[in-house]
């Protein structure tokens, strides 16, 4: 399956992170579209035109709902998906998970068509809890 790798990408943190999950799925036999590899020297226009062509180009999306609000640009990508193919919403994040479970935006957690809560995980896991809602997915209705 050809999988758009949504995420913040701007610390040392977060790139680490997305390129662990990126390597998971694509020794899972998925070809993976990671922005922060494509995007080096690029300028903002660029940036757009190369991630909106990727995603039109992928059969689903998973995307990275960390951080004390997801990441802006996540969120449009979302949103750009939404209804064209489908969207895995992945959270690791504590705070996600304290008070009611569902610390972000409920545009993003009901547009989607899985939502994953793993607070705290390691990479290994979360590739697996991935997998199986992608297969979820593909699965015919």
């Amino acid at each position: 399956m050809k999988l758009y790798l949504a995420g913040p990408l701007f610390t040392s943190a977060e790139l680490a992170w997305n390129a662990a999950l990126a390597a998971g799925l694509r020794a899972s036999g998925h070809e993976v579209f990671l922005p922060q590899d494509q995007e080096p020297g690029k300028d903002a226009a660029g940036i757009f035109a190369t991630d909106v062509a990727a995603i039109d180009w992928a059969d689903a999306m998973v995307a990275i709902m960390d951080g004390p609000d997801p990441d802006s640009g996540t969120c449009w990508e979302c949103g750009y998906a939404y209804r064209k193919k489908p969207v895995v919403l992945v959270r690791t994040d504590s705070r996600a998970l304290q008070g009611d479970g569902r610390g972000y935006n409920p545009m993003l957690t009901e547009s989607a068509d899985r939502t994953l809560e793993l607070e705290g995980r390691p990479v290994p896991e979360v590739v697996d809890a991935v997998l199986v809602a992608l297969g979820d997915l593909a699965a015919p209705r």
